[in-house]
C-alpha cells in the first residue's frame, strides 16, 4: 500500500506469505527462482507463481529445464539482494540462506532489517546475530519506512482490528490480550487472570475455534 515492490524467492514459508500478503494488499511482487521458469518448486505454489506473473514478475537466470538443486538457491539470493533497497529477515537459524542474502545486501550497500525472536528459539539466532552486527531491529512497518523518507507513510501505527478480533466478546478480548505470541501454559494463564479452569477452558476453546490462538501439547497456548 506504500507503493513498495516486494521481492522474494517463492520458497515455502515466509517467501510464500510475503508474496501472498503483497498481492492481497493490491501491490506488485517479484519472485526470483532458483530453477528454470518451467519448473515449479514447491509444487503447491504453482497457482501463486501464475498470479505473480500477472501482477508483477517471475524471474530466473537459469535455462528452461533446470531443476531446483540446492546450490542454485544461494546463487539466486544475490539477485534478490541486488534488486532490493533493503532486506528483511524474519527468521533464520545460524546457517540459513536468509543470512546469505543479508550479507550480500550489506556488500551491495543496502539496508538490512531483522525481526527479533525468543532467545530459546534456534530460528531466531540468525536474526539476533544480524542485529548484533548492526542490522536494524524492526517490530512494524514504520521501522522500515523511516529508513526511506521518500516513501510517504500513509499507514497508521494504530492498526485496525482484524475480522477475528471484531468477532470476540469482552471476556475473549481480555483473555486474548494476556496470551503472548510464544507458548504460555494454562497454569500461567490462570495465575494471570485469576479465573478458574472451569471459566477459562471454554473461552480458550472459543478463541481457538475463531483462529485467534493455537493450543500446543502440554496445555500450552499461543496467540497467532
Amino acid at each position: 500500500k506504500q507503493g513498495i515492490v516486494v521481492v522474494s524467492g517463492l520458497a515455502r514459508g515466509i517467501d510464500t506469505w510475503s508474496h501472498r500478503g503483497c498481492l492481497a494488499g493490491g501491490g506488485k511482487t517479484v519472485a526470483i527462482l532458483g530453477r528454470g521458469l518451467d519448473e515449479c518448486y514447491p509444487s503447491e505454489n504453482k497457482g501463486l507463481m501464475k498470479e505473480i506473473s500477472q501482477r508483477g514478475a517471475v524471474i530466473s537466470e537459469y535455462p528452461l529445464g533446470t531443476k531446483p538443486l540446492p546450490f542454485n538457491f544461494p546463487r539466486r539470493n544475490r539477485i534478490i539482494a541486488g534488486m532490493c533497497r533493503g532486506t528483511v529477515v524474519i527468521e533464520a537459524a545460524k546457517k540459513s540462506g536468509a543470512l546469505i542474502t543479508a550479507h550480500l545486501s550489506l556488500e551491495y550497500n543496502r539496508e538490512v532489517f531483522a525481526v527479533p525472536g525468543s532467545i530459546g528459539s534456534p530460528y531466531s539466532r540468525g536474526c539476533h546475530k544480524l542485529i548484533k552486527e548492526g542490522a536494524k531491529l524492526i517490530e512494524n512497518i514504520e521501522d522500515i519506512l523511516e529508513e526511506f523518507p521518500e516513501f510517504q507513510m500513509r499507514c497508521s501505527s494504530q492498526q485496525p482490528l482484524s475480522k477475528t478480533e471484531e468477532s470476540l466478546n469482552k471476556e475473549e478480548k481480555e483473555l486474548l490480550d494476556i496470551i503472548p505470541y510464544s507458548p504460555y501454559h494454562l497454569d500461567q494463564i490462570i495465575k494471570t487472570t485469576g479465573w478458574g479452569a472451569d471459566k477459562l477452558l471454554p473461552l480458550l476453546l472459543e478463541l481457538e475455534l475463531k483462529g485467534a490462538i493455537k493450543q500446543l501439547p502440554g496445555k500450552y497456548f499461543l496467540r497467532i
